[in-house]
């Protein structure tokens, strides 16, 4: 893995954040996250490979793997475990539930990466406190951020909602409610001006209108 352009410090990675780049070995070759510009991107780290949780995500994201694809939406793991750890638990995962891992599954022995997302900070000397989701748009800035702690797995579905709602947000005409799915109603942006207050007195503040077409 190639350090030397992330900061070795904690990081003021956020929502609207431009990614931090890296270059680094995964289970499926290197990868530099930038070569992944025109695509969404799930950048998603795990405490450890081998370990109960853990596993039952990797399940989910690989049985959920065509969904984000349709989305255009890339998966990227990541974990400080080694590419020879990496290899063996996903051959494990296929031996065991006969479900193929087919994205990339970054290791990250120095925790550089996870230190330049914000996943730990200095004083950390392990990856226990490291489950953490970034949503990233095709023009590499983070949209959304997910933190779960080691003892609760995340919501694939949930991810998977997200970058759907993300994406219709981002056409610019259209917020997306409380468990908005493709195909539902969806709000109007706030009034921009008297007459759209005065066509819709009572509730101008949530105002739902069908969605268009796919």
């Amino acid at each position: 893995m190639d350090d030397n352009s992330l900061p070795q410090t904690v990081s003021n990675v956020k929502i609207g954040s431009l990614a931090p780049d890296f270059t680094a070995r995964t289970t499926r070759g290197p990868l530099t996250l930038s070569a992944l510009r025109g695509r969404w991107v799930v950048l998603f780290s795990h405490p450890a490979d081998f370990t109960p949780v853990c596993t039952s995500e990797f399940l989910a994201f690989a049985q959920a793997q065509p969904q984000f694809e349709a989305l255009n939406c890339a998966l990227v793991g990541l974990s400080i475990d080694s590419l020879p750890s990496h290899i063996a638990w996903l051959e494990a995962i296929r031996r065991a539930f006969g479900v193929r891992v087919d994205f990339p599954l970054i290791e990250d022995p120095s925790m550089a990466i996870a230190r330049a997302y914000g996943m730990l900070d200095d004083s950390n000397q392990d990856s226990g406190t490291v489950r953490a989701t970034f949503i990233i748009a095709p023009d590499g800035i983070i949209q959304a951020i997910l933190w779960y702690p080691l003892s609760i797995g995340r919501s694939v579905n949930e991810i998977l909602r997200s970058v759907a709602a993300l994406q219709r947000a981002s056409q610019g005409d259209a917020l997306t409610p409380e468990g908005w799915q493709p195909g539902e109603d969806v709000l109007c942006p706030l009034a921009a001006c008297q007459a759209d207050i005065a066509e819709n007195e009572e509730t101008w503040f949530h105002v739902l209108k069908k969605d268009r077409p796919v």
